[in-house]
């Protein structure tokens, strides 16, 4: 038995009880606010077409899943529309809704709208999945204050054309949800003193630095750099030589990989200096490894020969200089 509710857009989602199967051989059209409505498929119950909204499963058997069994039948038919139109399109629903609460009163029309905002911007529908999957505070964003703004942001101060935005909206969605006025470009200004000029790399490369607040990890990760030694002048042509540096934890990067530079290869300051994107290798894959056996071989080694060699490379360069 099928219970169809009307949403607000005048869309028929069918939702099937507890106890339903869904036909292998012809799937029921399903319609959700989440896309645009489409047709049925033509022709008798044995056909192979099927809508192209189905060619993204849910990621669970609706007529399993906890919401539309009788334990849970006080929630609303919307409520479970809203369930359905998350997992077709990719996004865990469970997640989203613990993550974003707002959610769960958030009508599926203003659900909608924000679908249709992202398109118009060049978003497809395959990037949604991804988009509301790692920040599902975008579904319940206002377009006019908070999702505009981000666009206008990357027309005008990043000079990142409207073809593009898909480009950098998938590199970082987190920028969707994040303040132009106190986050992004009071980032955008900092990184720019510091001697960030190429807006193309900021944009295309590192958008990842323009969602970091300025004061919270900006700053704080340049201190630590001081603090290890290094001038001011010599920290800030680190991050400019190696932008992930702003990325990485004082606590879970900086602080064991300095530790065993320091105290296990007897580095010098000048050496990182060099090559900052020490800090990018993993401690214990990448340069615990291959330091013990350029110890145990005898040699003396470069820090970026050591670590941006191949294996392979690395191999042919302890038998040549191990002999």
């Amino acid at each position: 038995m099928i219970a169809v509710i009307k949403n607000p857009l005048g869309l028929q989602p069918p939702l099937y009880s507890s106890g339903a199967t869904m036909s292998t051989a012809a799937p029921p059209f399903c319609s959700s606010p989440c896309f645009s409505a489409q047709k049925p498929p033509s022709g008798d119950s044995g056909s192979k077409s099927q809508p192209d909204l189905l060619t993204t499963k849910p990621k669970t058997l609706l007529e399993k899943h906890p919401l539309y069994t009788p334990t849970h039948s006080k929630i609303s038919l919307q409520f479970k529309e809203k369930i359905l139109c998350l997992e077709i399109m990719g996004v865990d629903s469970g997640r989203a809704l613990s993550q974003n609460p707002s959610l769960h009163t958030a009508s599926l029309h203003c659900i909608h709208e924000i679908i249709t905002f992202l398109q118009s911007k060049g978003i497809l529908q395959k990037d949604l999945g991804r988009i509301f999957g790692m920040c599902p505070q975008i579904l319940t964003s206002d377009i006019r204050t908070d999702l505009n703004p981000v666009f206008n942001f990357l027309s005008y101060d990043l000079n990142v054309p409207d073809q593009n935005f898909r480009q950098v909206i998938n590199k970082c969605p987190r920028l969707l949800i994040s303040s132009v006025r106190d986050q992004l470009k009071p980032a955008l200004f900092y990184l720019q003193r510091l001697g960030f000029k190429d807006l193309y790399a900021l944009a295309y490369q590192d958008p990842i630095l323009l969602v970091s607040r300025v004061e919270k990890t900006l700053i704080p990760k340049l201190d630590y750099l001081v603090s290890l030694g290094f001038s001011k002048d010599d920290a800030v042509g680190m991050v400019l030589r190696c932008p992930g540096l702003f990325t990485f934890s004082i606590g879970n990067n900086f602080k064991p990989k300095f530790e065993y530079f320091d105290k296990e290869m007897k580095g010098e300051l000048e050496e990182l200096k060099e090559f900052p994107q020490y800090f990018a290798f993993s401690l214990e894959k990448r340069i615990k490894p291959r330091h013990m056996e350029v110890v145990q071989c005898g040699i003396e080694v470069s820090l970026p020969l050591m670590l941006k060699s191949t294996d392979e490379e690395f191999r042919e360069l302890i038998r040549q200089r191990g002999g």
